[in-house]
């Protein structure tokens, strides 16, 4: 269920701005709309925002180190760590890298951030290796051009030069050198046959560019090459030794994070115009659900806050959405959450519906009651380990709890269980298969292979058409006008075209599905009310208007209607493919089982089967996601273009 929002409108005066923030933070319920506002050059925040990411950059490529023995401290009766690079005799780590890795952090009365001093150290380190890596780049350059010459010294050159004998040096391709005048005195040292170098005495080659002198001779550029390249291998072991510093730094990041989002909201108030000199005031806007406006009022009533509530506008965009299930609908937020989908404030929670069929869905692509057994232990374990610690588990442990369960239900009833040949399977686990989908205590295998591959489409097909038919019931309940005509057209529809995709697709020898003459009427009847009805908005002259301004997308309803229906048979083809693959892994390891080549036969089975269990996780977001996020939401009109509701509040940085 979505809750209702109430807009807010909050008046403070100007020099208290800070400490309104602070409190409507602390109040925790207002959700702020956000404003263009670039912030100031100098905002802390944003400099050590920068700081921190350059930071994090300096170490990502670093391995962390293995984690050295712990020592007892017989002075402070407790185990400590070797003292960190960087640490001062008399000060904490904590003065010297910003972070304390346990207290957690949130600002009252002191907004402003302590200052990151990790992300300063590696920034320095940082900032001397560019230096020598932009000396590296030099020294190698100027190598290169001088390389060719020989090792010389430069200084005995200018010293020849100072007693007043010109000596210039030259470099220039064979053709040009085949056509130096006869009167240029030269000497010819050190060539190959892209580039004659010679020694000119007395006066310049016209129109040549003499070769520009070095600084040093090459052995000392050699020389200081090799030492800058020590000096670069030498930041970089310092740099590799706080690479497993990185969790101090993504806390540093959040709590700059935390202080940005401050500055952010203080520099997004409004300054209240016309208002004299010494009374100044300042205002912010934002969102609060309707069930929390009371605290709103009491807060504002208390700090002398000037506070307007009302609904927001109809074209108001902006407008935050906030669900609100029970228990057992929120398993779905982490699946929600990980996609980033979030239904606009106008729009229908289908959430409920969401859940339930994307457990059938996830359960028919897995499809192996084996797989969802270790789903089962692994989500129990989680949350048994998650209990151990006094820690709340997350809601990723319960959903695959839910998940783990519906898919051993399934490949129980379809007597799958991790693709073992059926001879192979107990027999109390085929009695309580189902045997209108499993093979199980069949006499013709491969008849009832056939049956059961017709039931399943049966069964995708049917599933689709409910699905849907869902939609467009729900989208009845919301019409509350003649527009539910135009619902009931398109449900019409769907259960005329689903007759037709049997005779078209399931039908064979085994089962004969006639193409029933009242399917072709229903589709006839539900083309015609979606027509004249799915428009509907101030009456009929307006809902057949915009119909034929939509006249192709009206006419194309009746393809797209066939097209959803097909959708469904993904649900069988993946099942089938994740089986096959399974059952190809077995096939692969048997022969090794049972013989000295065990191991690998036992290793080649938990690799397989494991990989399949990971594509068949991306099948569930590719194929099970997309049937909810795209074809039903689609026909409830649901465009999941909503923003989530974050409000102002205080945080607990770990």
């Amino acid at each position: 269920m979505i809750l209702p929002m109430k807009k807010v409108c909050l008046m403070v005066r100007e020099k208290s701005c800070d400490d309104a923030l602070i409190k409507l933070r602390r109040l925790g319920v207002l959700h702020l709309e956000k404003r263009n506002v670039p912030l100031d050059v100098n905002s802390v925040a944003l400099r050590n925002k920068t700081k921190v990411e350059d930071a994090i950059g300096l170490i990502q490529d670093f391995k962390p180190p293995k984690k050295k023995k712990q020592i007892l401290d017989p002075f402070m009766g407790r185990e400590r760590r070797k003292k960190p690079v960087g640490m001062h005799r008399g000060r904490r780590a904590t003065d010297i890298f910003g972070t304390d890795t346990e207290a957690p952090y949130s600002v009252d009365a002191v907004r402003a951030p302590r200052r990151p001093y990790l992300p300063d150290l590696l920034n320095g380190f940082g900032d001397e290796r560019k230096t020598l890596k932009e000396k590296d780049t030099l020294l190698n350059r100027e190598i290169s051009r001088i390389e060719g010459w020989g090792d010389f010294d430069p200084a005995g050159i200018t010293e020849i030069m100072n007693y007043g004998l010109p000596v210039y040096l030259y470099e220039m391709s064979p053709d040009v050198f085949e056509h130096l005048s006869k009167d240029v005195q030269y000497i010819k040292v050190k060539s190959d046959r892209t580039i004659i170098r010679i020694i000119v005495f007395d006066n310049k080659i016209p129109d040549i560019t003499p070769f520009a002198l070095p600084q040093k001779p090459l052995t000392e550029l050699y020389q200081e090459m090799e030492i800058n390249k020590n000096a670069l291998k030498a930041i970089e072991t310092k740099l590799s030794t706080f690479a497993d510093r990185r969790p101090a730094l993504n806390k540093e990041m959040a709590i700059v994070m935390y202080d940005l989002e401050f500055e952010t909201a203080l520099a997004g108030m409004e300054k209240v115009e016309n208002i004299p000199a010494g009374s100044e005031l300042s205002y912010l806007t934002g969102y609060v659900p309707s069930e929390d406006t009371a605290k709103v009022k009491k807060a504002a009533e208390e700090n002398d806050w000037g506070v307007s509530l009302y609904d927001p506008p109809e074209n108001d965009e902006r407008v935050p959405t906030k669900l609100k299930n029970n228990k057992l609908v929120n398993l779905l937020t982490p699946i929600t959450g990980f996609l980033e989908i979030v239904p606009g404030y106008r729009e229908y929670d289908i959430s409920p519906f969401f859940l339930f069929f994307f457990c059938i869905f996830f359960s028919m692509i897995y499809g192996d009651a084996g797989y969802g057994s270790l789903l089962t232990l692994a989500a129990i374990g989680g949350l048994a380990a998650m209990k151990a610690k006094g820690s709340k588990p997350p809601l990723a442990f319960s959903m695959l709890l839910l998940l783990g369960i519906c898919n051993t239900i399934w490949g129980t009833l379809t007597c799958s269980w991790f693709a073992i040949p059926l001879e192979n399977i107990p027999q109390f686990l085929k009695d309580i298969s189902l045997p209108y989908i499993s093979l199980a205590n069949a006499a013709d295998p491969v008849l009832q292979q056939r049956i059961v591959d017709q039931n399943l489409q049966l069964f995708c097909f049917t599933l689709g058409v409910v699905h849907l038919s869902v939609a467009h019931i729900v989208n009845m309940f919301r019409a509350k006008s003649l527009r539910i005509l135009g619902e009931l057209g398109q449900i019409a529809m769907f259960i005329g075209m689903y007759n037709v995709v049997l005779f078209l697709i399931v039908s064979n020898d085994i089962r004969r599905i006639e193409l029933n003459p009242y399917a072709i009427h229903l589709i006839a009847v539900g083309f015609v009310l979606s027509f004249f009805f799915s428009y509907y908005k101030t009456g009929i002259g307006q809902s057949i208007k915009s119909s034929l301004s939509n006249i192709m997308s009206v006419i194309l309803g009746i393809v797209n209607v066939f097209s959803d229906i097909m959708s469904y048979i993904r649900l069988w083809a993946v099942g089938l493919a994740g089986a096959a693959i399974a059952s190809t892994v077995n096939n692969l390891a048997g022969p090794a089982l049972g013989g000295f080549m065990i191991f690998a036969g036992i290793i080649l089975l938990v690799f397989g089967h494991g990989m399949n269990m990971v594509l068949n996780v991306l099948s569930v977001i590719v194929h099970g996601v997309r049937l909810n996020t795209l074809e039903f939401s689609g026909h409830v009109g649901l465009t999941w273009s909503g923003t989530a509701y974050k409000p102002f509040a205080e945080k607990k940085i770990k």
